[in-house]
């Protein structure tokens, strides 16, 4: 709005800086001397005078109005402000301790079948944000969100051949704005269908009574405990690593200094681990996160002994136990001479590690993150192939794949097709996995790694029986990435 006719006030008189009207400054001062107008010059003035004092009346009225409404709107969000207490926390922190009730999109390894994902409409254009302050007192904002950037996303066609650059590649995924992405959190657990309370199996002396499977890591289940522990009950106790100690990481095997312990306690919304073991991959620096994540996501690193010595006489790692944004964890009296066993532990069993956590998201050492945590939670082939693939590829010795496989066989495995649909893959690619910390996907991943313990240490080769077993139990799935997703969010850096 342009206020021309209200001239620009100055100096301490009152006075109007002359005005430019039609790129000619005009002086409506009145002179000391004037000749005295015709009747009819005044009337024209008059009524021209007229117009104009209406014409200021109604865009002065206009100004008055705005600037009311600006003032009752500030007087309102104070007298809440002091109403609730006066040390309130940041909108962003706010929005990643105070969940609302925002949509669930990704439930990886979470959501049962069919179980909805949001507490709110899909229409609804506005988010309720409960922010607290210092004292614990709640205050409720209401943000207006415009339509979900990612409601008319379509995945477009892969890209034409080109001969310069083969293999998979990424493909474009809609992510929400963080902010958005934090508020989207659900405020409670997603439902754990049957299964409410699991716990584990504790033996300080476990012993073999089967030729096949086990360690003293895992304990030696036998097959009737394994086939009883597929049948999904209320309330449930299985084998799950750490069966001796005290606590996982004390003296359980996989063991773990005091100080880290006490840190791995720590209840958070979500955390992002990783492990190298066997000083096999180099350490690689998240890249895209943003200043809340780092501010309340911890990035965990377990390593070995092995690793911790190459890495400190590198000076890559010193006291503070800190490497960029990863939290170093060393792992004394690893449980397996196999490096991929070891590094199978903090993968599968990061429920045990953490037992305060609401979300986890792995990625393998080998791999770097170059998106924010926040916003890869928000989004959520064949076994026999996979089989010859390993075993072509020297990954493990034949003989114990085959014996894997003829095993699944007998049970029932059957080749991937159309049929298992929504299911798109018996196999997954397994360097990701995000995952909600209720007890059925405690359970499956309790029952993943009791596979791995018993069989090859090749996780692809049994995902698909768990799933299969629990589902045929349960109305509980799981979600997978596609590839060309996943590589949007990590990458593999090639190590010269």
């Amino acid at each position: 709005m342009t206020l021309k006719s209200l001239g620009v006030r100055t100096g301490s008189y009152g006075s109007l800086q002359p005005q430019q009207s039609n790129d000619v400054f005009q002086n409506h001062a009145s002179p000391l001397f004037s000749r005295k107008p015709s009747k009819l010059l005044l009337s024209s003035y008059r009524e021209k005078e007229k117009e104009k004092y209406l014409c200021r009346r109604k865009v002065g009225m206009v100004i008055l109005g705005g600037l009311a409404l600006l003032a009752f709107a500030f007087g309102f969000f104070t007298v809440n402000k002091e109403t609730q207490g006066s040390d309130m926390t940041d909108i962003p922190e706010a929005l990643q301790h105070q969940k609302t009730h925002g949509r669930n999109l990704i439930g990886s390894l979470s959501l049962p079948a069919g179980a909805k994902g949001s507490n709110r409409e899909e229409n609804n254009s506005n988010s309720q944000i409960v922010v607290r302050d210092s004292a614990g007192r709640p205050l409720t904002l209401t943000v207006p969100l415009p339509v979900h950037p990612c409601k008319s996303f379509r995945l477009p066609p892969p890209p034409p051949p080109n001969r310069k650059r083969i293999g998979p590649r990424p493909c474009p995924v809609c992510y929400l704005p963080v902010e958005w992405a934090v508020a989207s959190m659900p405020t409670s657990p997603s439902l754990s269908p049957l299964l409410g309370n699991l716990s584990y199996v504790h033996e300080e002396n476990p012993t073999k009574t089967e030729p096949h499977g086990g360690s003293d890591f895992g304990g030696y289940p036998s097959l009737k405990q394994r086939n009883d522990s597929f049948d999904i009950k209320e309330s449930m106790t299985v084998h799950c690593g750490f069966v001796k100690g005290s606590r996982p990481g004390h003296r359980s095997g996989f063991d773990i200094d005091e100080a880290d312990l006490s840190e791995l306690d720590k209840y958070h919304d979500v955390i992002v681990a990783s492990a190298i073991f066997g000083n096999y991959d180099v350490i690689q620096e998240p890249e895209n996160i943003s200043e809340i994540a780092k501010m309340h996501i911890p990035f965990y690193m377990f390593i070995d002994e092995e690793t911790e010595e190459y890495m400190r006489n590198r000076s890559i790692l010193n006291n503070t136990k800190r490497v960029g944004l990863w939290r170093i964890v060393v792992v004394h009296n690893v449980p397996y001479s196999d490096a991929r066993r070891n590094g199978k532990v903090p993968k599968l069993l990061l429920h045990r590690l953490f037992p305060n956590v609401r979300y986890s998201i792995w990625i393998d050492g080998k791999l770097k993150l170059v998106e924010d945590p926040y916003r890869i939670l928000e989004r959520r082939f064949d076994v026999f192939e996979e089989a010859e693939a390993n075993k072509a590829g020297g990954k493990y010795d034949n003989a114990s794949i085959d014996y894997q496989i003829d095993f699944y066989k007998k049970e029932g495995l059957t080749p991937y097709s159309e049929t298992k649909l929504p299911i798109t893959s018996d196999v997954p690619e397994g360097c990701v996995i995000i995952r909600e910390h209720i007890p059925i996907t405690n359970l499956f991943t309790c029952q993943w790694f009791n596979e791995v313990d018993r069989f090859t240490s090749r996780d692809q080769l049994s995902f698909s029986t768990v799933r299969d077993k629990i589902m045929s139990k349960v109305n509980w799935s799981v979600n997978m990435f596609l590839d060309c997703e996943r590589r949007n969010f990590v990458v593999q850096v090639m190590i010269s």
